[in-house]
Protein backbone atom coordinates (compact mmCIF):
# COMPACT_ATOMS: atom_id res chain seq x y z
CA UNK A 1 0.00 0.00 0.00
CA UNK A 2 1.45 2.99 -0.89
CA UNK A 3 0.95 5.98 0.60
CA UNK A 4 1.41 9.79 0.26
CA UNK A 5 -1.45 11.58 2.36
CA UNK A 6 -0.02 14.10 4.88
CA UNK A 7 -1.74 16.29 7.56
CA UNK A 8 -1.66 19.32 5.51
CA UNK A 9 -4.76 17.62 3.33
CA UNK A 10 -2.62 16.74 0.38
CA UNK A 11 -1.74 13.89 -1.24
CA UNK A 12 -3.03 10.48 -2.26
CA UNK A 13 -2.94 6.72 -0.84
CA UNK A 14 -3.51 3.54 -2.62
CA UNK A 15 -5.46 1.10 -0.58
CA UNK A 16 -6.02 -2.50 -0.06
CA UNK A 17 -8.30 -4.14 -2.80
CA UNK A 18 -9.00 -7.99 -3.55
CA UNK A 19 -8.69 -7.49 -7.50
CA UNK A 20 -8.49 -3.53 -8.16
CA UNK A 21 -6.88 -0.51 -6.88
CA UNK A 22 -8.76 1.68 -4.48
CA UNK A 23 -7.74 4.99 -4.53
CA UNK A 24 -7.93 8.16 -1.86
CA UNK A 25 -7.28 11.03 -2.31
CA UNK A 26 -7.47 15.25 -0.57
CA UNK A 27 -6.67 18.31 -0.98
CA UNK A 28 -7.43 21.68 0.71
CA UNK A 29 -9.35 22.26 -2.62
CA UNK A 30 -11.55 19.82 -4.57
CA UNK A 31 -10.09 21.14 -7.90
CA UNK A 32 -6.53 19.74 -5.74
CA UNK A 33 -8.65 16.92 -4.59
CA UNK A 34 -8.78 16.43 -8.29
CA UNK A 35 -5.47 16.51 -9.36
CA UNK A 36 -3.79 14.43 -6.76
CA UNK A 37 -6.46 11.87 -7.62
CA UNK A 38 -4.84 11.55 -11.02
CA UNK A 39 -1.38 11.67 -10.01
CA UNK A 40 -2.30 8.62 -8.09
CA UNK A 41 -3.74 6.74 -10.97
CA UNK A 42 -0.71 7.94 -12.94
CA UNK A 43 1.70 6.19 -10.39
CA UNK A 44 -0.74 2.77 -10.35
CA UNK A 45 0.96 3.12 -14.12
CA UNK A 46 4.76 4.30 -14.08
CA UNK A 47 6.69 5.87 -11.76
CA UNK A 48 5.58 9.78 -12.37
CA UNK A 49 8.78 10.95 -11.14
CA UNK A 50 10.79 9.66 -14.96
CA UNK A 51 7.85 11.35 -16.96
CA UNK A 52 8.82 15.00 -18.13
CA UNK A 53 5.99 17.37 -19.16
CA UNK A 54 6.54 17.93 -22.74
CA UNK A 55 2.94 17.45 -24.11
CA UNK A 56 0.51 19.68 -22.58
CA UNK A 57 -3.30 18.28 -23.37
CA UNK A 58 -6.25 20.46 -22.08
CA UNK A 59 -9.28 18.88 -20.47
CA UNK A 60 -12.57 20.83 -20.22
CA UNK A 61 -15.79 18.56 -19.76
CA UNK A 62 -19.19 18.70 -18.06
CA UNK A 63 -20.42 15.95 -15.11
CA UNK A 64 -24.15 15.33 -13.95
CA UNK A 65 -22.61 16.03 -10.73
CA UNK A 66 -19.45 15.87 -8.83
CA UNK A 67 -18.90 11.83 -8.85
CA UNK A 68 -19.68 11.83 -13.17
CA UNK A 69 -17.58 14.42 -13.33
CA UNK A 70 -14.60 12.49 -11.62
CA UNK A 71 -15.81 9.25 -13.70
CA UNK A 72 -15.44 11.27 -16.97
CA UNK A 73 -12.26 12.69 -15.99
CA UNK A 74 -10.05 10.06 -15.31
CA UNK A 75 -11.86 8.66 -18.06
CA UNK A 76 -10.62 10.82 -20.75
CA UNK A 77 -6.72 10.96 -19.41
CA UNK A 78 -6.98 7.17 -19.45
CA UNK A 79 -8.29 7.99 -23.51
CA UNK A 80 -5.04 9.54 -24.01
CA UNK A 81 -3.22 7.14 -22.61
CA UNK A 82 -4.85 4.45 -24.68
CA UNK A 83 -4.95 6.05 -27.99
CA UNK A 84 -1.92 7.66 -28.31
CA UNK A 85 0.25 6.57 -25.87
CA UNK A 86 0.89 9.18 -23.48
CA UNK A 87 1.12 8.87 -19.38
CA UNK A 88 1.21 12.19 -17.44
CA UNK A 89 2.66 13.65 -14.13
CA UNK A 90 1.31 16.88 -13.84
CA UNK A 91 -2.24 18.16 -13.84
CA UNK A 92 -3.61 21.68 -13.12
CA UNK A 93 -7.44 21.56 -12.88
CA UNK A 94 -7.55 25.63 -12.92
CA UNK A 95 -11.95 25.47 -11.80
CA UNK A 96 -14.90 23.16 -11.10
CA UNK A 97 -17.86 24.62 -11.31
CA UNK A 98 -21.58 24.39 -10.70
CA UNK A 99 -23.95 25.61 -13.34
CA UNK A 100 -27.22 24.69 -14.49
CA UNK A 101 -27.43 21.27 -12.53
CA UNK A 102 -23.92 20.52 -14.36
CA UNK A 103 -20.60 20.37 -13.30
CA UNK A 104 -17.79 21.50 -14.98
CA UNK A 105 -13.90 21.12 -14.81
CA UNK A 106 -11.36 23.59 -17.28
CA UNK A 107 -7.69 21.57 -16.31
CA UNK A 108 -4.56 20.64 -18.14
CA UNK A 109 -2.52 17.95 -17.82
CA UNK A 110 1.51 17.29 -18.84
CA UNK A 111 3.24 14.37 -19.91
CA UNK A 112 4.73 12.83 -22.56
CA UNK A 113 4.94 9.58 -24.58
CA UNK A 114 5.85 6.08 -22.79
CA UNK A 115 8.59 4.99 -23.38
CA UNK A 116 9.90 1.37 -22.29
CA UNK A 117 12.94 2.68 -21.93
CA UNK A 118 12.50 5.57 -19.78
CA UNK A 119 9.30 4.59 -17.82
CA UNK A 120 8.76 1.57 -15.57
CA UNK A 121 5.55 -0.37 -16.45
CA UNK A 122 4.06 -1.48 -13.50
CA UNK A 123 0.25 -2.22 -13.56
CA UNK A 124 -2.24 -1.39 -16.47
CA UNK A 125 -5.40 0.60 -15.65
CA UNK A 126 -8.25 -0.48 -17.76
CA UNK A 127 -10.80 1.72 -16.84
CA UNK A 128 -12.09 4.43 -13.96
CA UNK A 129 -15.01 2.93 -12.32
CA UNK A 130 -17.90 4.39 -9.55
CA UNK A 131 -17.18 1.83 -7.10
CA UNK A 132 -16.89 2.53 -3.77
CA UNK A 133 -16.47 6.53 -5.04
CA UNK A 134 -17.24 8.73 -2.72
CA UNK A 135 -16.95 12.68 -2.56
CA UNK A 136 -16.39 14.32 0.75
CA UNK A 137 -15.97 17.65 2.24
CA UNK A 138 -14.13 17.25 5.70
CA UNK A 139 -13.02 20.10 7.71
CA UNK A 140 -11.05 21.65 5.86
CA UNK A 141 -10.24 19.06 3.08
CA UNK A 142 -12.07 17.16 0.52
CA UNK A 143 -11.59 13.62 0.15
CA UNK A 144 -12.49 11.62 -2.71
CA UNK A 145 -11.98 7.65 -3.31
CA UNK A 146 -12.43 5.43 -5.98
CA UNK A 147 -11.45 2.44 -7.73
CA UNK A 148 -9.57 2.11 -11.24
CA UNK A 149 -10.35 -1.55 -12.78
CA UNK A 150 -6.87 -2.82 -13.17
Amino acid sequence: MEKKLDNKCIGYEHKEHTADVLIESIGRTLEEAFEQAAIAVYEVITDTSKVYPTTRVDIDIEGDDLENLLYRWIEELLIYTDSEGLVFSRFTVCRIEEANGKYRITSSAWGEQFNPEKHEERTIVKAMTYAQMKIEREDRCWRLQFVVDI
